[in-house]
């Protein structure tokens, strides 16, 4: 049986939704899956494959996924592993992809690993679930790119057949 560990960083909780979701899958499928965030993961060593997700605040990754990845590249490196982005703006078809989000350049610019598999997920828009700060920033950020704006919007942008899809990948890498 195939130990997968699944890694998460989160902010207001739509990684680790979809964190479950593959985890599920990949179960289904017959893996044995872990699922911890970033800053709690076991020992790397005991798992067949390492997948990373990671959500955007404020327009970056949270150094920890940074720092995680500096201390582990040669682990990461020799095991089937890959790793996602989740960002508001990959709502939008021409920033959905990994060649063309620039959350996901970013990261492979800074990051001296290169994961074998990589994609972005569109996240959640909930201002009700944001503290004031947060909420009135990206609702301007919002009016700037005419997303949605009303405090009351709820909306998952997160197309669950592309993660269906990503994670099936994931389980099938050699």
């Amino acid at each position: 049986m195939d130990k997968t560990l699944i890694l998460f960083s989160s902010v207001h909780g739509q990684t680790r939704k979809i964190c479950d979701f593959m985890a599920k899958r990949l179960e289904q499928q017959g893996h044995q899956v872990t699922l911890a965030a970033i800053t709690d993961a076991p020992e790397l060593g005991e798992f067949d494959r390492i997948l990373i997700g990671a959500s955007i605040r404020h327009g970056k990754h949270n150094p920890a996924v940074y720092d995680f990845i500096a201390q582990h590249q040669a682990q990461l490196e020799v095991k089937p592993n890959g790793f996602f982005s989740v960002s508001l703006v990959a709502r939008k078809p021409a920033k959905n992809t990994p060649d063309t989000n620039p959350y996901m350049q970013a990261f492979l610019a800074k990051s001296a690993w290169k994961p074998k598999l990589l994609e972005v997920f569109g996240g959640n828009l909930n201002y009700q679930g944001y503290d004031a700060m947060d909420r009135n920033i990206i609702r301007f950020i919002m009016w700037i790119t005419k997303g949605p704006t009303d405090p009351n919007t709820c909306v998952e942008y997160t197309n669950w057949d592309k993660v269906a899809a990503f994670v099936d990948q994931f389980g099938n890498a050699a």
